[in-house]
């Protein structure tokens, strides 16, 4: 979401500091912060250097090395941009940057390796889908409050109190939340040009997505009509699964004990936590069913459980249809689609309604940025990040070199001039103040947007600022998410036949899904009790 420089911000901001400032004088924790930015672009001086070295942050610190884990493939220019970000940083925070990347593929396994290794790392990218919740309860991860109260203020300038509320865990701030939406968007992307070749209207429901889809397979020999995601932590970008952020009566919700999956679930927005294993929900039934016939078909790619980078093979033009966890069309992926399959053109397609409290959130973010305890230098982590919060800054480390790999499009929005930096603030940057849009976005897109910026336009969920503890139940989420990787994304991607698989997935995990389902709905009826 993009939030204006306001009197109504500012005021947030400030209730913020001053929770933060009240947490820090019980604790002497001392923890890290994710991205922000200021109100005013300009980081105040208590913001970029200690308070005991200098009241007006005019002493020159020594230098030190952050070493930052992002998810991700390392873009080409991103030597050029470090090189640019620690020149700025020169004659005030000092810092130097070590930018490991991980790729999506491995980024759960090799990501908890180095915090149960004790790895020295200094920022890290974690998530709800992910295993944020597990590495904060195993103590991996510092607070955050006392670092943001000090070091933070810029950060959290540009978060709103609702933004902090919703994003606590154990009822603290272990992570800083990065979005620039209260709803992340979902979106297909589809080939336009196909699309008006075979004389088809622009796609309105998923049955029309469908039939275009077996339109490119009589058609086209040579393009794959449908590609999702298969590896590991990717449940929710299955093509089965991915259905359920576009499908409503009812409108199902991942829980907040198994990451993506949908095997423990809510509807209904009663505060129940629903197990596929004790009553099949039908629309998930239907959803798995469909994956299977589609596959069968010869529409999904046959290979989908194996690829691991999926955005090469989308961009080699060779796709009809991907699922996409946002809205619009990147305009790194419809460069690279131009060039390397001359006449491809995609356009985005998406079912998420648009209709004032259609759609239920708890306001959590899908993406987070963690100082681990092991870090030898938080309180400089805490100044890079409160130095992102200047807009030059965070135009550097969100889209490139200004000139080179973008275009600044007025205050809010950009264009990407080249495929050497494809924009990925997700990772960590990101804040809905000082966020750019896509200039190339369709009108439809920056409709979503502008829509979903607005939280009076969401029904707020019933457990909106609940956090689980998963303490209880850590091993049997161990022994669930073993046995989900065997069957989960096969079911919901179509590769295997599902009355059979099912029963196999059941027999194995529904003894560990049903006490982390009776350990949830504990915490639930507690937090529920207690509000």
């Amino acid at each position: 979401m993009r939030m204006g420089k306001s009197v109504a911000t500012m005021a947030a901001a400030s209730l913020v500091l001053a929770a933060l400032a009240g947490c820090s004088s019980k604790s002497n924790d001392s923890g890290g912060s994710s991205p922000g930015a200021s109100g005013t672009g300009n980081a105040s001086p208590s913001a970029t250097a200690p308070a005991s070295d200098s009241g007006s942050g005019s002493a020159k610190l020594d230098p030190v090395t952050l070493k930052i884990v992002l998810p991700g493939d390392r873009p080409a220019d991103m030597d050029a941009v470090i090189k640019e970000a620690e020149k700025r940083m020169a004659d005030t925070i000092n810092v130097k940057l070590d930018v490991v990347f991980v790729p999506w593929s491995d980024l759960a396994q090799k990501t908890q390796v180095m915090l149960a290794s004790g790895e020295d790392v200094d920022l890290i990218f974690d998530a709800p889908w992910l295993h944020i919740q597990q590495m904060i309860s195993a103590g991996y991860f510092e607070p955050l409050e006392d670092l943001l109260a000090k070091y933070g203020q810029d950060a959290v300038k540009v978060r709103s109190q609702q933004m902090f509320d919703a994003n606590k865990f154990q009822g603290k701030i272990y992570a800083l939340p990065m979005g620039n939406t209260h709803l992340a968007g979902r979106t297909y992307l589809v080939r336009k040009d196909l699309r008006e070749k075979y004389g088809l209207p622009p796609i309105r429901t998923y049955d029309e997505l469908i039939q275009f889809a077996y339109k490119v397979k009589e058609n086209e020999k040579d393009v794959i009509p449908l590609l999702a995601y298969g590896q590991g932590s990717s449940t929710d970008v299955s093509w089965g699964a991915f259905r359920a952020f576009m499908e409503y009566d009812p409108q199902i919700l991942r829980s907040d004990a198994l990451g993506q999956s949908l095997v423990l679930y809510y509807k209904n927005n009663d505060g129940k936590v629903y197990n596929l294993f004790d009553e099949m929900e039908p629309r998930v039934w239907s959803w798995i069913q469909d994956a299977r016939k589609l596959y069968t078909d010869g529409l999904i790619h046959p290979d989908i459980l194996a690829l691991k980078d999926i955005d090469s093979v989308i961009q080699s033009g060779k796709v009809a249809v991907a699922v996409h966890n946002e809205f619009g069309v990147p305009s790194s992926m419809a460069a690279a689609i131009a060039a390397n399959a001359p006449g491809a053109e995609l356009e985005p397609v998406t079912f998420v309604k648009m209709e004032k409290g259609a759609n239920i959130t708890n306001f959590q973010q899908a993406n987070f940025l963690a100082i681990p305890k092991v870090s030898k230098h938080k309180e400089r982590a805490m100044m890079f990040l409160n130095w992102t919060a200047q807009k030059d800054n965070y135009d550097l480390l969100a889209y490139g070199i200004e000139g080179k790999n973008f275009e600044k499009i007025g205050d809010d929005q950009y264009k990407q001039l080249d495929a050497n930096y494809p924009p990925f603030g997700y990772a960590w940057v990101w804040n809905p103040t000082l966020d750019r849009l896509n200039a190339g976005f369709d009108e439809e897109t920056i409709a979503h947007y502008k829509f979903n910026k607005d939280a009076s336009n969401l029904t707020p969920s019933v457990l909106t600022g609940f956090s689980f503890d998963p303490t209880p139940v850590m091993n049997e989420i161990t022994l669930y998410n073993t046995t989900a990787d065997k069957y989960y994304n096969a079911l919901f991607d179509g590769v295997v036949d599902p009355d059979s698989t099912w029963a196999k997935f059941k027999k194995e995990a529904e003894g560990n899904a049903k006490k982390i389902q009776i350990e949830l709905q504990r915490q639930i009826d507690e937090f529920l009790a207690n509000k």
